[in-house]
């Protein structure tokens, strides 16, 4: 009998020590991360890039607690789908099928540690693509993998 109190005394004694907590958890992330206009955002909505020229990337992302990486990608819009996130409607082009489209994907990493990031980079436009309607999509994702999007319509001419 001494054995079987013992044993309950030991099991209860364990269970109540496992299922005490210090609340010492680190926070939650529960919040996306933002893309930010800031002073003078590039690219902006219907804006019109040549052949050859540069498209100057300027945003500033944000996070509660820390920003993760950012992705950009720019893909054509000839079949004039949407995601949804543009700010306006751009006049478009007829639809087409693509000969020599201009597909970009490229990732960069954000500083470890950092809130705050104002990203600046410069894409080329390559002289061998088709001319058109193209979506420059803007991915940022924090630490805790919250991804904000947002697409902003352009077009390429000669």
């Amino acid at each position: 009998m001494k054995r079987i109190l013992y044993f309950a005394y030991a099991t209860l004694t364990s269970i109540a020590i496992c299922s005490c907590s210090n609340n010492d958890d680190p926070a939650k992330d529960l919040e996306k991360p933002q893309i930010v206009d800031g002073d003078i955002p590039s690219p902006i909505n219907c804006e019109v890039y040549h052949k050859g020229e540069t498209i100057p990337f300027r945003y500033t992302f944000t996070d509660n607690m820390e920003l993760g990486n950012f992705n950009l990608e720019i893909h054509n819009n000839f079949d004039h789908h949407s995601h949804s996130t543009s700010a306006g409607d751009c006049p478009l082009d007829p639809i087409k099928t693509p000969v020599n489209p201009w597909i970009y994907n490229q990732d960069f990493a954000i500083p470890t540690g950092a809130t705050s990031y104002e990203a600046k980079v410069d894409i080329p436009i390559p002289y061998d693509i088709d001319n058109g309607d193209y979506h420059f999509m803007v991915r940022v994702t924090d630490k805790a993998g919250w991804q904000q999007l947002k697409a902003i319509s352009i077009k390429i001419a000669d």
